[in-house]
Formats: structure tokens, C-alpha cells, sequence
């Protein structure tokens, strides 16, 4: 017997940008996204973006004339849009302070099951660097290294 799902994962996350070229950029460099897609959608761009994980949602950055950074006010402090999870956390907290990203501390969960810590995108979008026992393990797609899309 088979189970009927309504939805199966979540597919996809938009993130507004007042330049669709220079996130981009700012997402291939620093988060080794990789560009699949780029067209007109309702008068504006958008931009399909794939992380090299296999089961990884994609990321659709949204071009638009309205300048408002996302983050989320969690009890008055700032919470972010999503954390995307990182194998070595230490070594992604040390690489995006070189890249001059805005970074904040690396903080550490309970016994040490858990570590984060937050930065900011080209945009000023709140995003979370994510580390825990729990976190599925996951294949590199065959294909990720090919040829973006301009």
C-alpha cells in the first residue's frame, strides 16, 4: 500500500534582489550556487539557482524595483529567511569572513549537536549557516560542474 501525500518536499525559495546580476554573482561566488535558468517572469527577472547536493531545493532570486531585505523579527530580534546547512561549519565561517561577507559569530547548540551562525547576502537578506548531527547526509549531482546558463 502506497501513502498519498499532498506535497512531497519543499521545492523552491524566492529571495527579492534590486540587481538579478550581481546576486548572481554574490550566490555563485560565496555559496556555490550554480545558475540553471535566467528569464522574464511578470515583468521582471528570475533567476533559478541549484546548490551541487542532489536533494537540494533550488533557490529563485526574484528582480525587483522594491528594496526590502527579508528577515524575520523573532521576538524583536532579527531570525532569518533559511539556513542553508554546511558540512564544515568552521571552514564556511572562516571562508565568507574572508570574502568580506557580513558574518556574524559562530554559536554552538546544546552539547554541540547544533552550530550556526548568520550573514547577510549582496542584498542584505538575513540567511543562517547550518551545522548538525541530524543533517541528512547527501550526494553531489553528476552534472553540477557543467556549463551555467547566461
Amino acid at each position: 500500500m502506497s501513502a498519498a501525500f499532498t506535497f512531497t518536499r519543499i521545492g523552491y525559495v524566492y529571495v527579492p534582489t534590486t540587481n538579478i546580476e550581481e546576486s548572481i554573482e554574490w550566490y555563485t561566488n560565496n555559496l556555490s550556487f550554480k545558475l540553471m535558468n535566467k528569464c522574464q517572469d511578470r515583468g521582471s527577472y528570475l533567476a533559478v539557482l541549484h546548490h551541487p547536493h542532489k536533494n537540494s531545493i533550488a533557490l529563485l532570486l526574484i528582480e525587483t524595483e522594491d528594496k526590502q531585505a527579508l528577515e524575520i523579527s523573532r521576538n524583536g530580534n532579527s531570525f532569518p529567511i533559511m539556513a542553508i546547512n554546511c558540512p564544515d561549519i568552521e571552514y564556511t565561517h572562516r571562508y565568507l569572513k574572508s570574502q568580506r561577507v557580513d558574518v556574524e559569530e559562530l554559536h554552538t547548540l546544546g552539547a554541540g549537536e547544533a552550530r550556526y551562525f548568520y550573514f547577510r547576502d549582496n542584498q542584505g537578506n538575513l540567511l543562517e549557516a547550518a551545522w548538525s548531527i541530524w543533517d541528512p547526509k547527501d550526494e553531489i549531482k553528476e552534472d553540477f560542474m557543467g556549463q551555467t546558463i547566461k
